[in-house]
């Protein structure tokens, strides 16, 4: 853990930021030494993330001033806050696969000599950025050929090219295994060290405490509070994260019955190196919730019972039958249906009709002897669009042109249409607007009602009090607590999920 210098080196005055009907940011103060590693905590919405683009010159203020090293960036931009020490790390990793890893660190500035691309000077020069950190690759290897941990590594590196004065790093652990993250935090330690500001997102508090030295809760787009992180509890993060939101949300006013039969029995089910033996009985009639932060496992277990990935270990049984690891269409043939985290790359067929969408998963029930009926689509389609208030013109509508909410609705009649038992919603109502958000709260339940399973993941954890009769919780890829309603609470299931115990 690192102590701040004196004089700060990043310096946020009254900054706000307002995009159409949000308020991103509300006069934000906020200020970060040379040397010190700075945590910045809140919930999805919170404002962190608008606050990182104010940082890195992507966004401007609509008031307020962002002033670096004791220089005003202005309206410089990107370009000028690099110019000024500043370096900005993603979760989603920036790197180019094919080329190297010298190619990538002078991605955009390759070095030139009279001959062309020096690759020498930029093998050096990678080599010498590499063993600053310890990092034993050579610079020729192509990215391509590097684990996760080994690419979030190189990126970091990267941002050492130059005079770096301010790092800011975006849940740089989330796609790690447990045993791969002290890389990271010894890296941020050793470069914190070398007297360089560190700006650290992430929810993981065993890993704050860590590494940094303070931390900055935001809520609502405002920064409600700065301490040293000796001084903060789990339950005191968790307080000031959520204020008052957590009685705001009804809940599932019953447990669940635990006499319905069980469709899914899943065992030591295992993806590595991200989910690790997780046992679970998904029952008849339920909606089983799975919480927990970015890159704890929640996705890997959907797409493990759904088919999608093939698990390192375990079993999911369904009718008496092990499928696990035998594909998206043994699944799907048992009743399995999946809404994938992300509808707009991998739920939707974006040019297609809202018709064609709908019955992709099931073609025969749509056509007779491999001739699929225009007027059989048809009919399905609006049938489903009237059963779930789908909003359009027809259903021959390209798909993309709806609005989240209704896209999200077709996506889930996909699964209707083919008669779909058990259904694995991966953050259901993201992009979605509050009125839909209620809407999928309500079908979901009526689901559940007609004896679906439903499994809804959310990194919106106030949703789950309201939609679901139990929830698990998911941390460093393993099951660590189970509550049931009515006793799910948005923050006994924030405490459990970011708890370093």
């Amino acid at each position: 853990m690192n102590t701040p210098g004196t004089a700060s080196v990043v310096d946020v005055r009254g900054v706000s930021k307002r995009y159409a009907n949000v308020q991103a940011l509300v006069d934000v103060d906020f200020e970060v030494a040379p040397g010190e590693v700075r945590a910045l905590l809140g919930k999805n919405g919170a404002g962190k993330s608008t606050l990182i683009r104010m940082l890195s010159g992507a966004e401007l203020p609509d008031r307020g001033e962002v002033v670096l090293d004791g220089v005003p960036l202005g309206t410089a931009g990107v370009e000028g806050a690099r110019r000024l020490g500043v370096r900005t790390v993603y979760q989603e990793l920036s790197l180019v696969g094919s080329m190297t890893i010298a190619e990538n660190m002078f991605m955009g500035r390759w070095l030139r000599s009279a001959r062309g691309v020096d690759y020498r000077a930029m093998a050096e020069q990678t080599a010498a950025a590499l063993r600053r950190l310890d990092i034993d690759l050579d610079p020729g290897t192509p990215v391509s050929e590097l684990g996760i941990a080994d690419q979030q590594m190189v990126e970091i590196a990267r941002s050492l090219r130059d005079d770096l004065k301010v790092l800011i790093l975006d849940e740089p652990t989330s796609s790690l295994a447990a045993g791969e993250v002290h890389r990271v935090l010894d890296t941020v330690n050793q470069i914190a060290s070398e007297g360089v500001a560190v700006i650290y997102v992430s929810h993981r508090l065993d890993e704050i405490r860590r590494v940094a030295a303070t931390a900055s809760v935001m809520r609502d787009g405002r920064l409600v509070e700065t301490a040293p992180v000796t001084e903060l509890s789990t339950q005191d993060v968790v307080r000031m994260m959520l204020g008052t939101a957590a009685q705001e949300v009804s809940r599932v006013a019953r447990p669940p019955r635990a006499d319905l039969p069980v469709t899914v029995c899943v065992r030591g089910l295992a993806v590595e190196p991200k989910l690790q033996s997780v046992d679970l009985d998904l029952r008849a009639g339920e909606v089983l919730g799975l919480a927990g932060i970015l890159g704890s496992g929640r996705t890997e277990l959907l797409q493990a019972v759904a088919g999608v990935v093939a698990p390192s270990g375990g079993s999911v049984v369904i009718d008496g039958e092990d499928i696990a690891g035998r594909g998206v269409r043994v699944a799907i043939g048992k009743g399995i249906g999946l809404t994938p985290e992300n509808r707009k790359e991998d739920g939707i067929f974006p040019l297609l009709g809202i018709d064609e969408n709908m019955v992709v998963s099931d073609w025969k029930a749509v056509g007779r002897l491999g001739v699929l009926s225009p007027r059989a689509i048809s009919s399905a389609a609006v049938s489903l669009m009237r059963r779930l208030s789908v909003k359009a013109a027809s259903s021959h509508v390209e798909i993309a042109t709806l609005s989240g909410g209704n896209q999200q609705k077709v996506v889930l009649a996909r699964w209707l249409h083919a008669r779909s038992r058990v259904l694995l919603l991966d953050e259901p109502t993201r992009g979605v607007d509050v009125e839909a958000k209620a809407q999928l709260y309500a079908l979901v339940r009526e689901l559940a009602a007609t004896g679906c399973s439903v499994v809804f993941v959310s990194s919106e954890l106030e949703e789950l009090p309201a939609v679901c009769d139990r929830v698990l919780v998911l941390r460093g890829g393993r099951l660590v607590q189970e509550i049931t309603a009515p006793d799910v609470a948005t923050d006994a299931l924030l405490a459990a999920a970011m708890s370093d115990d």
